[in-house]
């Protein structure tokens, strides 16, 4: 299968090839090709007339839904580059990404209410801003300047399009360790390029039935999506509600007949350790696919004994690599507890294990893991600082050639294959999230409760296998808790973000050069646990 020129003509072949054919099944809501096409097309036309260029960033604040996929195909067709936000974000940080993409489109639906009523309580947000109200009638007090429904009087033909298939597709923005959110811009044939290659590797089929389970801000919901779409497959979006109960993940695997699962490793470990999954269980599971942290072997050993008609493929790569840049299928259930490998390149993609001289380091032995190739991002948005950074040129390479820092370490086994061996610096991952701890200090610094404090992450026996901590000093004459400095920091920072261990101290420990000692911290561990303000 050859990529289309952009994302969007995946649908618009669909469309005209089957167009009664499932593409999006959504609780008891189903939603075929022509309509998804015809959507998607009428709020593209509506985007342009009201003004929305090339290139303009719309920014999509909803749930994961049919309209939230109309809303990204039809921001797509109006040759413009969606941004999806996390509505479960609090609107301080929104506020920090939607002046950072410049954008003056946003696109909304769900119960979002609160958070658009704080980001438009600001006059010159308000002056600034356009809303798009995509599903019902927009929350009381909210004013919209189009909805969905007056798109009705667009064509259902999709709109000519100027773009190439370099152009910017969608930003995506990860933790910052500044306190800001960099934005990972990713083109349309970054994502092309690797849906290409996996649809061929998987064997993807129309007949395939495709979980959709992470957000639309996660880049794992980009190869489900499109992955799909490609195939002319149906994809089941996931409700967030049944991430609740693992018992409700399992039953709508079953229901639903699905035919790939596609998840970050904690959702899998979280219904093996409530022993979910029964034996022969899921007949019409074909492939269960991870990526995005470390899968416990353990666990994959659970799986893999009850589900033996299952192939089991770990996937690895950073947002700035798009979507994933290695995969290992695992060939037999393991004997051992050893990890299982990140394995080989893609297609269209390099790993590189490279020393601080940037030179090749010898097998077995730990390096910095470097990515080259297609999925690899033009770079941050707006932030040549940043890009410069981490892209680098290719040692060895033509003009032009990068490679992506990840900050990650390695080794290449005798075998060829590669091992992740854990972080290089102060970013981790947890539930799938990539987190910079500094942002989080930034964070809990601007909160004005804190003298100083340190952020760490230390193992724990939770189903993600680490826990953020946070060790410190309270202004003096104050009267900080772990209850209140947590509520308070719930006030800037998605849940995800939030230490869940929590250390008060006099004075925190220290190095020689007077530096906030971390690596002691992280030994002495945090006695006091608050999970929720």
């Amino acid at each position: 299968m050859t990529a289309p020129r952009l994302l969007q003509h995946w649908v618009t072949e669909q469309a005209h090839r089957r167009p009664d054919a499932g593409a999006l099944v959504f609780k008891d809501e189903r939603v075929t090709y022509a309509a998804l096409e015809e959507a998607s097309n009428r709020l593209a036309h509506l985007l342009k007339e009201a003004g929305c260029a090339r290139g303009d960033r719309v920014c999509l604040l909803m749930p994961k839904s049919p309209p939230a996929i109309v809303a990204l195909l039809g921001v797509l067709k109006a040759d413009a580059v969606y941004v999806p936000l996390d509505p479960g974000s609090p609107a301080p940080r929104l506020a920090k990404m939607i002046a950072s993409c410049d954008n003056r489109w946003i696109l909304a639906s769900g119960s979002v209410g609160p958070t658009l009523q704080a980001l438009f309580a600001d006059s010159g947000f308000a002056e600034t801003h356009s809303l798009g109200w995509l599903a019902g009638a927009p929350p009381r007090g909210i004013h919209a300047d189009f909805s969905i429904g007056d798109g009705n009087t667009y064509p259902g033909t999709p709109p000519l399009s100027a773009n190439t298939p370099q152009d910017p597709a969608h930003i995506l923005f990860t933790s910052g360790s500044t306190g800001m959110p960099k934005g990972v811009v990713i083109t349309h044939a970054n994502v092309g390029h690797f849906v290409d290659w996996a649809v061929r590797y998987f064997g993807t089929a129309p007949t395939d039935r495709i979980s959709g389970h992470p957000p639309l801000h996660f880049d794992l919901s980009t190869f489900d999506m499109f992955g799909t779409f490609a195939a002319g497959a149906e994809l089941h979006l996931v409700p967030p509600e049944a991430n609740l109960l693992p018992q409700h993940l399992a039953e709508l695997i079953r229901r639903a007949e699905l035919t790939q699962w596609f998840s970050v490793p904690s959702v899998l470990n979280y219904m093996a350790k409530f022993d979910v999954v029964k034996q022969n269980d899921f007949p019409s599971l074909r492939r269960v696919l991870w990526c995005g942290e470390v899968f416990p072997t353990p666990a994959l050993i659970h799986w893999m004994r009850r589900l033996p008609h299952v192939t089991f493929t770990n996937l690895y790569g950073p947002t700035e690599a798009t979507i994933a840049s290695s995969y290992y299928t695992v060939p037999a259930c393991p004997t051992s507890e050893e990890a299982i490998p990140i394995g080989q390149a893609c297609g269209g993609e390099e790993l590189l294990v490279l020393d601080e001289a940037l030179q090749p380091v010898p097998p077995g032995e730990v390096g910095d893991l470097y990515i080259g190739g297609a999925g690899l991002s033009p770079g941050y948005w707006r932030d040549a600082e940043k890009t410069r950074g981490a892209f680098l040129p290719r040692p060895g390479g033509s003009r032009g050639e990068r490679i992506y820092r990840t900050g990650d370490l390695a080794t290449v086994g005798a075998d060829g294959l590669i091992r992740f061996l854990g972080r290089a610096d102060t970013q981790i991952k947890t539930r799938g999230y990539r987190v910079e701890l500094g942002e989080v200090e930034a964070a809990l610094h601007a909160l004005g409760m804190v003298r100083e404090c340190a952020v760490v992450s230390v193992p724990s026996q939770d189903f993600d296998g680490v826990a953020i901590c946070c060790a410190y000093v309270p202004v003096v004459g104050s009267e900080v808790t772990p209850v209140t400095l947590r509520e308070a920091l719930a006030g800037v920072l998605p849940p995800y973000m939030l230490p869940t261990r929590w250390w008060p101290f006099e004075e925190l420990p220290k190095t020689g050069n007077g530096k906030i000692d971390r690596r002691k911290v992280k030994e002495l561990r945090a006695p006091e646990t608050v999970s929720a303000p």
